[in-house]
């Protein structure tokens, strides 16, 4: 099999304070949208590393996921400019809810975040057409029911921190 679909890992954190929710707007090609804090899973980490370094990158936040709220697939197609075809992405989000620290003084929001945001959970809910996903209020409806699940289920093998660095054509 030459071409394998690969869908795209992604984390997010679904933190509530004072029954406020702490979203970021960011810019991306469809305009200024909402978003949990969220991202890519980078080679060599776990997905609970991931959610703590996305949340970090940002907000400015530590963020220390305790449960894992829920796993989503999305699929999103975007027009490739150039050509007219369609840019077809399908996300697997994996959404933890934890505990919130400190805002970490002198750090930067990462490329593309404007800033954050602490909405309720109705302005989440009412601005759903600024959404950058759909799964943006579906972890937010999960997190509300109290759907959480242990970190244990999750299970990361040494080997992808092991293997970090080596070279792709290299083996163990």
């Amino acid at each position: 099999m030459t071409n394998r679909w690969k869908p795209s890992a992604t984390v997010a954190a679904i933190i509530e304070q004072n029954g406020k929710f702490l979203l970021v707007e960011e810019h991306t090609p469809e305009g200024l949208r909402l978003n949990n804090p969220a991202g890519h899973l980078d080679k060599g980490e776990s997905l609970v590393h991931a959610c703590a370094r996305e949340t970090l990158e940002e907000t400015m936040y530590k963020f220390t996921p305790t449960a894992l709220v829920g796993v989503y697939m999305s699929r999103f197609q975007r027009p490739v400019s150039s050509t007219g075809a369609l840019h077809d992405i399908t996300y697997l989000r994996f959404a933890f809810s934890g505990d919130l620290g400190e805002m970490q003084a002198g750090l930067k929001l990462d490329k593309g975040i404007v800033r954050t945001v602490w909405l309720s959970a109705d302005e989440i809910r009412s601005s759903s057409t600024r959404h950058r996903s759909p799964l943006t209020v579906q972890c937010l409806e999960d997190y509300l029911q109290g759907q959480r699940y242990p970190l244990s289920l999750i299970h990361t093998d040494p080997s992808i921190v092991q293997l970090t660095g080596m070279n792709d054509n290299q083996s163990t």
